[in-house]
């Protein structure tokens, strides 16, 4: 069975062919720029074909979708030989509300459905919504499914996703903490039980994604038990450009002062705060290090709070769960930032945390990163949503 995985954006629309015989990626490529002009970079992974990396025109993801097809199945760049040998395609969706617990097929229910959740991801789901009706109307009748980055927390028990705020809200207006990345935790805290030999089942775990967005969860015997983001991706830890927790007072007196609506308060808050905001400098962590080796202390102190941020929320987490097996590193920083995973595995020493330096220099591959004697276990596992979409797509479709 070999399986197509589309992610789309606003304006762009990311996607991998996997034959799920042996689980390889047969060809990538990322859509850019659509509605404005276009440009698509395919890569052939297998049979030596070269790599497409142009420019060309991409009114809509229809066309985005069509160029993806082509590209998969030309005699020069395709890795196909027609649309026959694509069995389902599998569609990553931001946001699924309380209604979707699991990924599902998608037919006309589940369509209805996502409109009603667009109010809660107003940026995300009308991309992932227009990504799926483009592939309807240049695939026909291929089955498709939709993996939700919500799903997975859907286990939070109510004393963790409920806010402090009349009960109406959540009652009438679906207000609650639904978290993301769900797909991500689902994936590396799996790969993590692989790794240790263990049931997940038996596992409390707390997986660190860090990226320019980041969000920490906690798992419980496999189960979401909280996770650091709420009812958007904006709170938790300070990220790349997003505040992070925010007192709601701050925004009151911001706006009150500068005359702002909350379009340009929002704007601040989710594109201009972070680490970008507090530095200066950059959203890349990269920047930053590099800054505050220079002596620029902005870049040093955005450093400093992102990571004691993320300490502050991993130790919450070990409480909530009465302990903790593993913690795990993922995506762009956490498997790449050797002096974040060092600064934030600092505070866990009464724990009998030890980090391994050699092993934490490594990177791009999954590592236990702790010694041997080490009673809290530390991993970096790159993170691979893709595989978990094509896998609950072959689940799914069968």
């Amino acid at each position: 069975m070999k399986i197509l995985v589309i992610n789309a954006g606003s304006s762009s629309l990311k996607y991998q062919l996997i034959d799920m015989e042996n689980e390889k990626v047969m060809a990538k490529g990322l859509c850019e720029r659509i509605g404005i002009d276009g440009h698509l970079k395919h890569s052939p992974l297998v049979g030596g074909k070269p790599v497409f990396d142009e420019d060309i025109s991409l009114p809509t993801h229809s066309e985005a979708i069509a160029a993806v097809i082509d590209k998969l199945t030309s005699p020069e760049y395709g890795v196909v030989t027609s649309m026959k040998e694509i069995d389902a395609v599998g569609h990553r969706v931001v946001h699924g509300g309380e209604k979707f617990a699991c990924s599902v097929k998608i037919d006309d229910e589940v369509m209805a459905a996502l409109e009603e959740c667009t109010p809660f991801a107003p940026l995300h789901n009308p991309a992932n919504i227009t990504g799926i009706n483009a592939c309807k109307a240049v695939m026909g009748d291929v089955p498709m499914v939709a993996v939700f980055d919500t799903a997975f927390h859907q286990t939070m028990p109510g004393k963790a996703y409920m806010y402090a705020i009349p009960y109406e809200y959540y009652k009438n207006d679906g207000i609650r903490r639904y978290g993301f990345h769900g797909t991500s935790h689902r994936y590396v805290s799996s790969r993590c039980a692989e790794l240790m030999g263990r049931p997940i089942e038996e596992l409390k775990i707390i997986s660190c994604h860090m990226g320019n967005g980041s969000s920490i969860c906690a798992i419980d015997h496999g189960k979401c038990v909280d996770t650091s983001m709420g009812f958007t991706p904006l709170v938790g830890l300070p990220m790349g450009t997003r505040c992070g927790d925010l007192d709601a007072g701050v925004i009151q007196f911001i706006m009150n002062k500068y005359g702002m609506n909350i379009d340009e308060m929002l704007n601040i808050l989710n594109k201009k705060s972070g680490v970008l905001g507090v530095s200066g400098v950059s959203s890349d962590f990269r920047d930053l290090e590099k800054a505050a080796e220079e002596g620029n202390e902005r870049a040093a102190l955005a450093l400093e709070m992102f990571h004691y941020w993320s300490a502050k929320v991993v130790g919450s987490y070990i409480a909530a769960m009465n302990g903790v097996d593993a913690i795990i590193f993922t995506a762009g920083v956490g498997e790449n930032g050797k002096e974040t995973r060092a600064a934030v595995c600092e505070h866990f020493g009464y724990l009998g945390v030890e980090l391994d330096e050699e092993a934490n220099s490594k990177r791009g591959q999954d590592i236990m990163i702790s010694t041997p004697e080490s009673k809290v276990k530390v991993f970096v596992i790159p993170t691979n949503e893709e595989l978990v979409i094509a896998r609950d797509t072959k689940a799914i479709v069968g």
